[in-house]
């Protein structure tokens, strides 16, 4: 049986995505089991209700955070979510149990092409490396690392075919069970 899989959606503009938005709506129409949580849709303004997204959280044995790399990095309200959520006494610390032993990974689009993000390429990193703060948080409030799906090369224009095939294996992704990193 699939564990309850919450994907916490951090893109500033669905509207304007050709990924994140493709990957949504072959998840919605095909796996009504996942529920999505669009970060930048219920937080217009910003002010993130700490005890609802905890109280999400709790409900969910899989979190996948599912967003555009922004500079090398992940969204700013998803930053901001991690900051205010992943509380001390809740997440880690004493008593800070409450995503113990949860998977959690991401899914990730790149502007960038998958040459780019290695050693000798443009960005001298891979993605993993590049990814490793977002790692590092996962293991640190005690959940088990996933690995990670990506789609990278978003800059250009995406081959229909590639977006559905990218959209079916991330379905394939989320519903499997995985070995942790």
């Amino acid at each position: 049986m699939t564990k309850p899989t919450l994907i916490i959606l951090a893109h500033p503009d669905l509207s304007e995505s050709q990924i994140n938005a493709s990957w949504y709506a072959k998840l919605i129409e095909q796996a009504p089991c996942l529920r999505f949580h669009d970060l930048y849709g219920t937080y217009p303004h910003w002010n993130i209700d700490v005890a609802a997204e905890q109280a999400l959280l709790e409900q969910h044995e899989r979190i996948i955070f599912q967003f555009p790399m922004y500079w090398y990095s992940a969204p700013p309200m998803l930053k901001k979510w991690l900051d205010d959520v992943l509380e001390y006494g809740w997440a880690y610390g004493p008593g800070g149990d409450n995503l113990k032993d949860k998977e959690m990974g991401l899914a990730v689009s790149t502007g960038s092409p998958e040459a780019a993000y290695q050693s000798g390429g443009r960005v001298g990193h891979t993605l993993e490396e590049m990814l490793r703060p977002l790692e590092q948080t996962i293991r640190f409030v005690g959940a088990r690392y996933l690995p990670i799906f990506a789609l990278q090369g978003v800059n250009q224009t995406i081959p229909e075919r590639q977006l559905k095939d990218s959209a079916t294996d991330y379905l394939a992704h989320l519903l499997a069970p995985h070995s942790v990193q």
